[in-house]
């Protein structure tokens, strides 16, 4: 915390290792968004007297590779404690996490604005079940619980207090999760990223409130917002801040109190006997370490540095690994501002127009260095380019052969151009007259019907030259 920050924000994510095929301790398979409740459960899961937990080695390399991708030191050797709470979403009356010996200590994730984000620690531990608020968490006069979610693998990064606004707290998650797609262990599409977050403000001599389970980035930044600009009024009217545990409304917008925060003490942890010290070799971590991917912040120097596109084009492609790697096969064989121009933009804008995201195409880079290819040849238009575009989000198919077929190649033809433009201007000369009485917009009309008389295949700036001439 610097001696300027008014306010202090820590977060603790929990993030879930769903790219497993079972949950933590036992041998259930994990459960998808539509399965029924209670499906995927066993004796381990549900604490049945007898059964005996065995930790699940691919959960603590997806955990060991984020720790190391997040620059954690890697414990030579971890254990699992029972964090003690008696709760309906625990049918043992306790969790599996790591406390004395977390898997990883330390670390930082670095903001845009070149700050490092510290962090604490990074550990291994079961989520519970979860608990269904009929009515609402407020006013259900019952709950009803799903032990699906029960022992499937958690990895939750511990931050330090070094946030100083919600809009830090917002970066770091997209961040950290930025992270988690390049190392492949998390889908945040089938299990939501939460947070407990805390938060406090120099006015309450900085009495740390937690907010718990905040689903969402947008949602993390709102909840810190409110809470932010309600601790400051209490304050101002001359009340107390407590240290307690709030919980945040998504439908109100606003936050309210669960319970009087409780301290690590209350948990009463002890060693989790009926699971043996786990050693990590240092040989199997130097494993582990080699099979992290090149990261999103290397690969944004890099375009900058080697391919020279601007440093906004690189984040943005960056951002997520599929876009990131299909620029770099594109940008081998095209100009990679070329490349960079049309992934950034026009093919994000034809895939947010569908409504899908990259990996749900079969669109691959040999789509696209032909198209491209084309373009940057001049032989054919933006708008053509951009049409065919449109077409192979839908299904694949040879973009050379169809530009043959359907004859979309460029207009070059300049007398053919000139005839078709002086026909345009003939048959609007409302437009004309608009345009000479000061309208811009006129002449973009007239460009407009020439475009569409030649399909798109003439270029649209000698057009326009040709059409500014005849009117």
């Amino acid at each position: 915390m610097t001696p300027k920050s008014y306010i202090i924000i820590g977060i603790e994510v929990h993030l879930s290792l769903n790219k497993l095929n079972s949950k933590l301790f036992c041998g259930c398979s994990l459960p998808q968004p539509d399965s029924s409740p209670n499906t995927h459960t066993c004796e381990v899961c549900l604490a049945m007297p007898g059964s005996k937990p065995v930790t699940n080695k691919k959960a603590v390399e997806h955990s060991v590779k984020l720790a190391l991708a997040l620059n954690s030191k890697i414990q030579s050797e971890i254990i699992f404690s029972r964090k003690q709470y008696l709760y309906p979403d625990l049918p043992s009356g306790y969790q599996r996490t790591q406390y004395e010996i977390p898997l990883g200590v330390g670390g930082f994730v670095k903001l845009s604005s070149g700050k490092k984000i510290n962090l604490r620690r990074v550990h291994l531990e079961e989520d519970p079940g979860a608990l269904i608020h009929p009515s609402g968490l407020q006013k259900s006069s019952y709950v009803l619980v799903d032990y699906n979610r029960a022992g499937i693998p958690l990895c939750e990064v511990v931050t330090e207090p070094d946030m100083s606004s919600p809009e830090e707290a917002r970066e770091f998650m997209n961040k950290l999760i930025e992270i988690v797609q390049y190392l492949e262990i998390s889908d945040p599409s089938k299990s939501a990223v939460k947070a407990d977050i805390n938060v406090s403000i120099k006015e309450s001599n900085y009495t740390r409130v937690e907010i718990k389970n905040v689903t969402g980035f947008k949602e993390i930044e709102k909840a810190l917002n409110y809470e932010i600009q309600r601790q400051k009024q209490e304050t101002s009217e001359g009340r107390k801040i407590i240290q307690e545990t709030r919980g945040w409304d998504t439908l109100k917008g606003a936050t309210f109190s669960l319970r009087t925060k409780e301290t690590e003490e209350d948990y009463g942890y002890i060693i989790e006997s009926d699971l043996t010290p786990i050693e990590l070799k240092q040989s199997w971590v130097n494993e582990i370490k080699q099979d992290i991917p090149e990261l999103a912040q290397s690969k944004v120097k890099k375009f900058i540095s080697k391919h020279k596109i601007n440093k906004l084009d690189a984040e943005v492609i960056a951002k997520e690994k599929i876009l990131a790697e299909l620029f770099e096969k594109v940008a081998a064989e095209i100009n990679p501002e070329l490349a960079a121009k049309w992934l950034r933009r026009e093919l994000m804008r034809v895939l947010h127009y569908n409504k899908k995201e990259l990996h749900e195409i079969e669109l691959d880079e040999t789509h696209l260095i032909d198209l491209l290819g084309l373009v940057e040849n001049k032989q054919i238009t933006d708008n053509v380019a951009k049409k065919i575009l449109e077409k192979l989000i839908e299904k694949p198919f040879d973009v050379k052969e169809y530009i043959q077929k359907q004859n979309l190649g460029k207009l070059s033809d300049s007398d053919e151009i000139e005839k078709i433009c002086l026909e345009t201007i003939k048959e609007n000369p409302q437009a004309v007259k608009d345009y000479k009485s000061g309208e811009a917009k006129a002449l973009n009309f007239i460009v407009g019907q020439v475009m569409r008389k030649t399909q798109g295949k003439a270029d649209a700036e000698v057009v326009r030259r040709v059409v500014e001439e005849g009117v």
